[in-house]
């Protein structure tokens, strides 16, 4: 069975949303490869773009992994700490 890559994001982008410093600047399902794009509210430099692997692991758009599809919230959280950003 195939992974729905797409299905992972829009769970991705949903945890990293619930984080109080974190904003979900978009979330592009329609591009290869597709991504969430998220940002620290407080900062214009803080950003990172996940985009999910075949494998089922979110990875950032300089190669960290964040974690599996099995642990979002985990991931999501993992982001939250690279941002420097507090979970709400």
């Amino acid at each position: 069975m195939m992974l729905d890559t797409a299905l992972c994001l829009e769970r991705f982008a949903w945890f990293a949303g619930r984080h109080a410093d974190l904003s979900v600047q978009s979330l592009a399902l329609a591009c290869e490869p597709a991504y969430v794009a998220v940002r620290n509210r407080f900062s214009s430099t803080l950003t990172e773009t996940v985009t999910c692997s075949e494998e089922g692991v979110f990875v950032t758009s300089w190669g960290y992994r964040l974690g599996s599809t099995d642990d979002v919230e985990g991931a999501a959280a993992r982001l939250a700490f690279l941002l420097a950003a507090l979970p709400a």
